[in-house]
């Protein structure tokens, strides 16, 4: 096989169609566009569109609130994952988890305000967390196993 020897394979690139070309193309005069109408024209944008009545997406009163500005960037992390990841070596539950060995062993991704513990799946290993936020039932699963969980800003709002 030498370089100019090289192709495509059949079909692989499908040449353009030239619109507006000639009778003779098959695509002239309208191109294949029918005749008027808005879709007939350039810039087309009819989503959605009701031919002038109030649209759908209009006449429903808006709803909610979504606080993305000040929202807090947690990483979650369920239980049972990190017992997975004890039991394969991958975490060290002797000392003390917290983002940084969870952010190591792969399991937090982003959370640029910490990380949640979810209570998902089920916690074997006695551990000490040191995390952001756990909803209720994980801190009841970790203190089950004999573990604790450490959340700083609750308990500078105790204090």
């Amino acid at each position: 096989m030498k370089l100019n020897d090289i192709r495509d394979n059949a079909g692989a690139r499908h040449r353009r169609i030239r619109v507006g070309r000639g009778i003779g193309s098959g695509k002239g005069k309208t191109a294949g566009r029918g005749q008027k109408g808005a879709k007939a024209r350039s810039g087309v944008s009819i989503n959605g569109f009701e031919g002038g009545q109030m649209p759908l997406h209009m006449r429903l009163p808006k709803r909610g609130f979504n606080n993305k500005k000040f929202a807090k960037d947690y990483a979650e992390v369920n239980l049972g994952l990190i017992q997975k990841f004890i039991d394969a070596g991958k975490l060290d539950a002797s000392g003390v988890i917290d983002h940084a060995a969870l952010q190591g062993a792969g399991l937090a991704r982003g959370g640029k305000d910490g990380v949640r513990l979810l209570a998902k799946g089920e916690l074997t290993a006695k551990v000490t967390f040191n995390v952001a936020g756990a909803s209720a039932a994980a801190v009841a699963a970790v203190e089950k196993a004999g573990g604790s969980v450490i959340v700083p800003a609750k308990e500078e709002a105790a204090a």
